[in-house]
């Protein structure tokens, strides 16, 4: 079988879901839907292809809310399909591309299919197998191919609940591979690759903690400082605007081992008593107490707890001195 594009062997139809939506049949790419569903159909039916998809469940991803009974929403979408990629049940066209009704259900059935998304979990999985089997160099060519692939999330910019899953799933992947790649570039000690890997999981992930500690140390390497307080800053920023949280203990806690200035000015102050997070507190030696003594304040360090006042006693020696010189002297 041969594109229209090239003249070179290859499969007739050809699809992209990561990033921008593409699908390509012999090498021309179908830009006009005659309906407004029909690429929402045929994207979904692609996705789970070969298998036997109910009225009822295609109308709960791609009609929520309608009535399914009436049906003339999807009977419309299927025919402009079959119109769009010549997808006859009984007499496919050259793409091989058959949408066959059956029990209730429709089947898409295609010959020759290439698919970015079915190509990315295969290089991943196999990626990761290979991590696990101790394979480093095959499993760092397979991750490497599988992020190459991942050109931006599932169906960008569409927003349907199925959309919406397929799309963390994947993106949780990326992540997945993209840490092996991170610990493998650690372990070789190769800080280019390491800063372009962590640069690639912040932009799947721009709240990825793990990944700015991993900036941060391989800069702290280098002796570039001012790169590990600007990342910092920056973590610290969008954990702080987008998400309403601080940086972690552990994100903090390096902070002050690379830069123990820095860590110092970057420890939050309480709006209320001005003193130090109990984080912050928890880290200090405890000090001996004197019982009796009051506890802690934060006005401790200037001002000296007062002693407590010891009562004097009645001092009765006099009397009884007196009373013994009265005796004698009546004797």
């Amino acid at each position: 079988m041969t594109t229209a594009a090239d003249g070179t062997a290859g499969p007739a139809v050809r699809v992209r879901f990561l990033g921008d939506f593409e699908l390509t049949v012999n090498g021309a790419p179908v830009q006009r839907w005659r309906a407004g569903k029909a690429r929402g159909l045929f994207q979904y039916l692609v996705v789970h292809r070969g298998q036997m998809l109910t009225r009822d469940r295609l109308y709960a991803s791609l009609w929520p809310g309608a009535d399914a009974t009436a049906g003339s929403s999807l009977k419309v979408a299927a025919h402009a399909l079959r119109r769009v990629l010549d997808a006859h049940p009984d007499r496919p066209g050259d793409s091989g591309i058959r949408l066959v009704y059956r029990d209730f259900g429709y089947v898409l059935h295609i010959t020759g299919l290439w698919s970015d998304l079915d190509r990315f979990q295969e290089l991943v999985h196999t990626g990761l197998r290979a991590a696990a089997a101790g394979d480093a160099p095959l499993a760092r060519t397979r991750l490497r191919a599988a992020i190459g692939l991942y050109g931006g999330e599932f169906l960008r910019g569409e927003s349907a609940d199925w959309v919406v899953e397929q799309r963390e799933y994947l993106r949780a992947l990326a992540l997945r591979a993209l840490g092996v790649l991170r610990a493998d570039a650690e372990a070789r000690e190769d800080f280019v690759e390491l800063i372009e890997i962590c640069k690639r999981t912040l932009e799947i992930d721009r709240h990825h903690e793990e990944t700015y500690r991993a900036l941060m140390a391989a800069h702290g390497r280098r002796g570039e400082l001012a790169c590990v307080r600007r990342w910092y800053e920056l973590c610290a920023r969008r954990m702080r605007e987008e998400l309403a949280v601080a940086p972690g203990h552990e994100t903090q806690q390096l902070l002050g081992t690379l830069i123990p200035a820095a860590a110092r000015a970057a420890a939050p102050v309480s709006a209320v008593t001005g003193a130090p997070p109990a984080t912050v507190r928890a880290l200090r030696p405890a000090a001996r107490r004197v019982a009796g003594t009051p506890a802690w304040t934060p006005d401790a360090r200037t001002t000296a707890p007062a002693r407590p006042v010891r009562r004097a006693r009645p001092d009765n020696r006099a009397a009884a001195a007196l009373a013994r010189a009265a005796d004698q002297a009546t004797a």
